[in-house]
């Protein structure tokens, strides 16, 4: 009786240490699988970052381009204004 007694014992304690290693088992691949999810949002969240600073210094680049020419457009009407005011000046002076 003791026999079958300490084999149940036995038999019970073996059964719970393969149930923990499935445990372990489990545990380790759901890290596994946390770190690989981890680094596929680390990665999608460096693109985005990066497909935005480009976009920014597209941005950038094109608010100078219009700067640069609206202030050559504001220089040209400036110009042709003096040179219009000068105009009139000597034609009142020639009219006098």
């Amino acid at each position: 009786m003791r026999k079958f007694v300490l084999a149940a014992a036995v038999a019970t304690s073996a059964l719970g240490l393969a149930a923990c290693g499935e445990t372990a088992d489990a545990v380790g691949e759901t890290g596994d699988a946390m770190a690989a999810d981890a680094a596929s949002i680390a990665d999608d969240a460096t693109a985005a970052a990066e497909e935005g600073a480009a976009a920014a210094g597209e941005a950038a680049g094109d608010a100078a381009a219009a700067t640069e020419e609206a202030a050559g457009d504001a220089a040209a009407a400036v110009e042709g204004a003096a040179d219009e005011a000068a105009a009139n000046a000597e034609a009142m002076v020639d009219g006098e």
